[in-house]
């Protein structure tokens, strides 16, 4: 078979016409027209027709392939007849005629799912059957979008003088956020490994080591809860650390690696760096969350002062929080907001409609006296043919539900644009917050500066203590976080102090970032964005599975490999766990 050239599906072409040529995929289809048998042949490029001779002996044989059987196929490329021509098929002014066609690994099962069909499947099937569903078209093309994406940011980062360091992935147990997942060790009875949560400890010792622009794509795996954007078990993130840099270094190397990549695989209108920088508080007053959709042109204002001067009692002592919306809108959208707000536990919903002579219309209207509503026109600076919405709760649950509400409105009314990707950086997180108990905790990363250094941890109420923390945020999902870090022994000391933790406990859970820290250590920053939402971002999939080769489900089963699974005793005998 050697005058015969082996070619990608992709590559058959006008330019092969008269040549002999090879290709070797999937039966896709087969076209049976009694004297004559089509096939579609799919390969990892492309799709190429096929087509028998007449012999009775090559339809028969052609005819009775199963479908999704790999074969491979030797023959003659011609041009198609005019009437034959697909123009949806790169492949579609050609076909090849067949000489021999073998079957190299025949399907003897039934199909659980058609392949490359528009039927609905069940994900646990298609989860089940992984190696079938990468057949699918969208799937596979993920996947060839996840090898484009992950060489253009490593390119980047060499440009701009980073060192590739991969990371350990057996490491010991740390307090990072979430929980670990443990590796119990052979060696050493009763004692374990921790999978990282991510390389938070070692890419500070990095540059410690004199490493001073460190990066790698890095696989982290904390054992948390599934979400649309969350796969449990592990992901992936662009990780990076910079010595002797700001966060100013850190915004201004890492903006161009995201703009960049983000054009270079998307159609879409992005915003142009330097993005913009909004602070914690400032982000959860205006729209509700540290994770703002700033597609959404609806705010959040604050009316609990204006409350108080008013009677209605389920406003009384609670933080009022609104939105305003530029039009009227039908007592059935009304009707349908307020089934959702008291889905996300809203005992109801005020609104106002500003009507042509400035008065207002709606439930509230009676509770506000006739002096106040000239005020209450000023601060939300209504006008008339506006529409304003109240909620009231808690501090925290009012500013929780107002993002919910804004970002409810923002679908509901259209306000959204899906062609947009839009930048953002959170700045300025506190350091500390209060748990359920009240005791004092790390409201971020651990490991980060405080501003005003050793000063603020001294002097200053701890929850008015800001840090050097970051989330660079698109459409409503944190793609980034990053820091500057502590690279201070005593201000670590004091932190974690502060937080409950004694110098004996911090030697004990963070030795080696301990010891290090007294032996010189370069000050530092970093950032890691994920590179799952990045993709799930530029795929416009609604789920992170559908860019990750072989995920867990949502309850963080592999479904075709059968994990987690129950092990042999004399597996965990070797380990020293007995199971009660």
């Amino acid at each position: 078979m050697k005058e015969y050239r082996t070619c990608k599906c992709n590559e058959i072409s006008l330019k092969e016409v008269g040549k002999k040529v090879r290709i070797a995929g999937f039966v896709q289809t087969i076209r049976d027209f009694g004297g004559l048998v089509f096939l579609d042949i799919r390969d990892m490029y492309g799709i190429t027709q096929v087509v028998t001779s007449s012999k009775e002996s090559d339809v028969d044989f052609a005819s009775h392939i199963p479908l999704e059987s790999s074969v491979t196929v030797y023959g003659e490329v011609k041009k198609r007849e005019e009437e034959t021509i697909n123009p949806k098929l790169e492949t579609g002014l050609v076909e090849i005629r067949i000489e021999e066609i073998k079957i190299l690994g025949k399907r003897t099962k039934s199909l659980p799912f058609e392949i490359n069909s528009n039927q609905e499947i069940r994900e646990d099937l298609r989860l089940q059957y992984r190696f079938l569903d990468l057949r699918n078209e969208t799937l596979k093309n993920n996947l060839l979008l996840r090898a484009k994406l992950l060489q253009f940011l490593r390119n980047q980062m060499i440009e701009q003088g980073f060192l590739e360091v991969q990371t350990p992935i057996l490491t010991s147990s740390s307090p990072e956020g979430a929980r670990d997942y443990l590796v119990p060790s052979r060696l050493h009875a009763g004692k374990f490994y921790a999978l990282p949560q991510a390389p938070q400890q070692f890419k500070q010792l990095l540059m410690v080591s004199g490493i001073d622009k460190y990066f790698q794509i890095a696989p982290c795996f904390r054992d948390e809860d599934a979400r649309a954007d969350r796969a449990p078990g592990e992901f992936y993130q662009l990780d990076l650390e910079m010595a002797y840099s700001t966060q100013e270094d850190v915004f201004s190397t890492i903006e161009p690696v995201i703009y960049h990549t983000f054009k270079e695989f998307s159609d879409k209108k992005i915003t142009n760096y330097p993005f913009p920088r909004i602070s914690y508080n400032e982000a959860m007053l205006k729209y509700g969350t540290d994770k703002p959709d700033l597609r959404n042109p609806l705010f959040i204002i604050d009316l609990s002062e204006f409350f108080k001067k008013c009677t209605f009692k389920p406003f009384i002592n609670q933080t009022v929080r609104a939105i305003c919306v530029k039009q009227h809108l039908s007592k059935g959208f009304h009707e349908k907001l307020l089934q959702y707000a008291i889905s996300i536990g809203m005992s109801g919903l005020g609104y106002l409609e500003v009507q042509e002579d400035s008065t207002f219309k709606g439930p509230i209207d009676k509770f506000i006296p006739d002096d106040l509503k000239l005020e209450l026109l000023q601060l939300a600076e209504l006008k008339k043919g506006d529409t304003i919405f109240f909620i009231a709760d808690s501090k925290k649950r009012a500013t929780e539900l107002a993002g919910q509400i804004r970002e409810e409105l923002g679908k509901r009314l259209n306000l959204i644009d899906p062609n947009v990707f839009a930048f953002t950086w959170i700045v300025d997180f506190p350091m500390f917050e209060e748990d359920p108990s009240g005791n004092l905790t790390f409201s971020h990363n651990p490991f980060s500066m405080p501003q005003g250094g050793l000063e603020s941890l001294n002097h200053k109420n701890p929850l008015e203590i800001l840090a050097y923390q970051y989330d660079l945020v698109v459409n409503g999902i944190e793609l980034s976080s990053g820091a500057v870090r502590n690279h201070s022994i005593e201000i670590m000391l004091k932190a974690f102090s502060m937080a409950g933790y004694r110098e004996e406990e911090i030697q004990s859970k963070f030795g080696a970032l301990y010891t290090a820290f007294q032996f010189g250590a370069p000050p530092h920053a970093g950032i890691a964005p994920g590179i799952d939402r990045m993709l799930m971002l530029l795929t416009d999939s609604e789920n992170i599975r559908e860019v990750i080769a072989f995920p867990l489900n949502s309850k963080a089963q592999d479904l075709m490999m059968g994990a987690p699974s129950q092990v042999k005793r004399e597996q965990l005998r070797d380990i020293h766990i007995q199971l009660d």
